[in-house]
């Protein structure tokens, strides 16, 4: 059962300001302040499918991370370590926090690619991860990824972030996080590929990269300072690459959403391949 959709008055006024900008929706910044590049990206390899070594059988991956039957000094018998989710490397697995089970991986194909993968996970406390997707194709930002995110690189933080915050322009799609419903949420103007943005915030779950969380996704507090950016989201994919966003089809966009659960801790791990790695 979804939160009811929370006042937005004064968001638009922000919007009308012109001051949300630097983030999301390629070609129009976080909401519309910033025009795109003239520069087209090249975009157009196709995203290699990640198996996902951890939704089966009780073998190690290649990090040693999957259901590896363990000796365990104290009862003196092999015990099964949990599964890890393969893709990620000890710095950025320890970044999860212990308490979530849920998990939105977001790889990129490479630093500087536009391109990516979403694959959904769970976690058992006693079994560990396991996918409960198949990889999803996503946009990301027009020049790839960036460990030091700043308004207007053109490039998606790296890191594991809280989704606590959703909203849109249409009506709460089903999901359990709080949503906020309003026209503020509307966007015109073309993409960097030529591609129109029309409908691309109908339904958003805003990434705690320097926001509040459990407000609005349309709040414009910056803990870290404007320069950092901010205004990130995972929303509707317009074709094309975004600003700092993470973009997916809308049916996949409104699956994700019905997934998301508040009691479980979501988190999004999003970075390029290599980054992820680590």
């Amino acid at each position: 059962m979804s939160h009811r959709a929370r006042p937005h008055a004064v968001a638009a006024l922000l919007l009308a300001a012109g001051l949300l900008a630097g983030g999301c929706a390629g070609g129009l910044g976080s909401w519309g302040a910033e025009s795109p590049a003239p520069t087209a990206p090249d975009g157009k390899g196709a995203t290699a499918a990640r198996a996902d070594a951890g939704g089966g059988g009780g073998n190690a991956d290649a990090r040693g991370g999957l259901g590896r039957a363990v000796p365990d000094p104290q009862a003196g018998e092999r015990t099964v370590r949990p599964r890890e989710i393969p893709s990620l490397g000890p710095k950025t697995r320890a970044r999860i926090p212990a308490d979530s089970r849920q998990a939105v991986v977001v790889t990129g194909d490479a630093p500087d690619s536009n391109r990516a993968t979403l694959v959904l996970y769970e976690r058992d406390p006693v079994k560990g991860w396991r996918s409960v997707t198949d990889p999803w194709p996503a946009h990301n930002a027009l020049k790839g990824w960036t460990d030091d995110h700043r308004q207007g690189d053109l490039r998606s933080p790296i890191g594991v972030f809280g989704l606590t915050d959703a909203g849109g322009r249409l009506p709460d799609p089903g999901t359990r996080l709080p949503y906020d419903e309003g026209p503020a949420f509307t966007i015109e103007g073309v993409g960097f590929e030529g591609e129109q943005l029309a409908g691309s915030f109908d339904h958003v779950v805003a990434i705690n990269y320097n926001r509040e969380p459990g407000t609005t996704p349309l709040d414009w507090a910056r803990p870290l300072g404007e320069a950092k950016g901010g205004g990130i989201w995972i929303h509707v994919d317009h074709g094309g690459p975004t600003q700092g966003c993470v973009s997916l089809p809308i049916a996949r966009l409104k699956e994700l959403m019905g997934w998301l659960d508040p009691a479980k801790r979501p988190q999004v791990v999003m970075g390029d391949v290599s980054a992820l790695g680590r």
